[in-house]
């Protein structure tokens, strides 16, 4: 089956350079309108995945991110974020970069063509067949995250993809491809644009899915919230006098503080 980059046509608006910037703006905005859609078509496929994923969790398996670039980064501010918001360990959800944190906020050049450095990487984690990897790259082929999914698909690890090329070498190398198809770029190439978008949308999905499934949340509420900050406190506050029906913020504070979370507030007031 021949491949086909999408995200690399020529992008459908041309003397970019001669645009006024509501111009600019206005027709970029235009082409973001257009990334929910192309993710809804791929709903199918990310909750094959989220499912997968959320058993793996619950039978003590961890969820790796592994990318290069903008996907790299998107897949490390993902991970970043569910301790704060779930209460969960730190290391449970892992994102891996190409090039290492250098490469977080600079460039590291050749990192992602290195095809055996992306399993190497992984291995330093003592990855095993109770994890799940997801490799994120939006051109599908990236030598480094393609290297790191097949090896560790021969050694029986689950793994899936999220691409925004139909039938790409990545997603051909995974059992789980999530391929959100979203067109041209409005600057031709530059995927950290509808590409990279359409992956933190997606991202966002997964990771959410998966603590509501192994039960991170209750009702709506981010009941295991770390409280690291005062804002979060007030929340967790409100979350406290909401759930027990308190009218006296101070005592629902006090309570929240004593016990360290909304969920084991509640656990311990009833």
């Amino acid at each position: 089956m021949s491949f086909e980059k999408f995200t690399e046509q020529p992008g459908k608006y041309r003397h970019l350079d001669k645009m006024s910037v509501i111009e600019i703006l206005s027709h970029i905005n235009e082409e973001d309108k257009s990334v929910p859609l192309a993710v809804e078509k791929a709903i199918p496929q990310i909750e094959k995945l989220a499912s997968i994923i959320s058993n793996k969790m619950l039978d003590g398996g961890r969820l790796f991110y592994i990318g290069a670039g903008t996907s790299g980064r998107l897949g490390i501010l993902d991970a970043s974020e569910i301790p704060p918001t779930y209460g969960m360990p730190y290391g449970l959800v892992i994102g891996i970069i190409a090039g290492g944190e250098e490469a977080i906020q600079r460039p590291v050049e050749n990192a992602e063509d290195d095809m055996q450095q992306g399993w190497l990487d992984l291995e330093e984690h003592m990855i095993s067949d109770k994890d799940v990897v997801i490799g994120i790259a939006a051109s599908g082929t990236t030598p480094y995250v393609i290297g790191a999914v097949s090896e560790s698909r021969q050694r029986g690890i689950i793994t899936g993809c999220i691409t925004c090329n139909p039938g790409s070498p990545l997603g051909d190398a995974v059992q789980y491809p999530i391929e959100v198809v979203v067109g041209p770029e409005f600057v031709t190439g530059s995927t950290r644009m509808k590409a990279g978008t359409a992956q933190k949308l997606v991202l966002n999905m997964i990771s959410t899915a998966v603590m509501i499934q192994i039960g991170r949340v209750e009702d709506n509420k981010m009941v295991n919230m770390k409280l690291s900050n005062e804002k979060l406190v007030d929340r967790g506050t409100r979350m406290v006098m909401d759930i027990l029906k308190l009218t006296d913020y101070e005592k629902a504070k006090h309570l929240l503080l004593q016990y360290g979370s909304v969920k084991k507030a509640v656990e311990n007031a009833r």
